[in-house]
């Protein structure tokens, strides 16, 4: 899988101008303002905020009024507490908890389902499943947008014991519905490094997301910018104090093609 077929072509062409995404203003969109707004938010949350950027991101996402989402390893829940209002009480965010970390000592599982549990929840649910478990017949195009924030890289580590990410976008592809999004926001890698740091440095190059992703079927759509910082020169891990917080971090956004 960590094959060097990503080119430095495919990266210019990938993060050319034209690929930019125009995300619309946050004052444009009251519903993710007011999600951000809500006081029930815990501290730590909006603490967040600040480095994480989330009127802007949330608007990336497309998540609105009705979608149901999957927030891929959602964490401590902050993205899923920005979608679950947004989506509101006809729409469901699934907060997706892949069964290969079930054992780490944080209970993520647990994490989840406790989430699930907070007052105002209602519309969220908390799975587990292996990632590469295909989905059912009856769950195919259920979803509208699937969501994975600075989780991706970690797929191909080897506390996933060796888990088809390959098998894993083929099951996005199955669940999402046509005309859906997969949106993947990571810490970037140095151009045309592939796959080599997802285990020591925690960063991937974009170039092989976007090469994973279009090979289960999706179309590029969109890329954005907020988090990008320039001055990251890629050799640090990401927990190192010189620039956590302040990781270089792409936003990619596909397209399951409409029938």
């Amino acid at each position: 899988m960590k094959s060097a077929f990503y080119a430095a072509a495919t990266v210019a062409a990938l993060f050319s101008v034209a690929a930019l995404a125009k995300i619309p203003p946050p004052a444009t969109n009251p519903s993710i303002a007011a999600a951000i707004a809500d006081t029930h938010r815990p501290e730590k949350d909006i603490q967040q905020d600040t480095i994480r950027h989330p009127a802007e991101l949330v608007a990336f996402s497309k998540v609105k009024a009705g979608d149901v989402v999957m927030d891929v390893w959602p964490g401590g829940g902050y993205w899923t507490r920005l979608f679950s209002p947004i989506v509101g009480t006809k729409g469901k965010v699934y907060a997706y908890v892949p069964a290969e970390i079930a054992g780490f000592k944080t209970d993520p599982v647990a994490v989840a389902k406790a989430l699930a549990a907070e007052p105002g929840r209602g519309n969220v649910e908390a799975i587990s499943h292996p990632i590469d478990q295909q989905p059912q017949p009856s769950s195919f195009n259920t979803i509208d947008v699937v969501w994975t924030f600075e989780n991706y890289h970690d797929l191909h580590d080897s506390f996933m014991n060796g888990a088809s990410v390959d098998a894993f976008n083929q099951a996005v592809f199955k669940l999402l519905k046509p005309g859906g999004y997969y949106v993947v926001v990571d810490h970037a890698a140095a151009p045309a490094s592939g796959l080599k740091n997802t285990e020591d440095l925690h960063r991937i190059d974009p170039a092989a997301v976007k090469a994973e992703v279009e090979k289960a079927g999706f179309v590029f759509d969109a890329e954005a910018t907020p988090l990008a910082n320039p001055a990251d020169d890629h050799t640090l891990k990401i927990f190192d104090p010189a620039i956590k917080g302040k990781t270089d971090r792409f936003m990619l956004r596909f397209k399951k093609p409409a029938r």
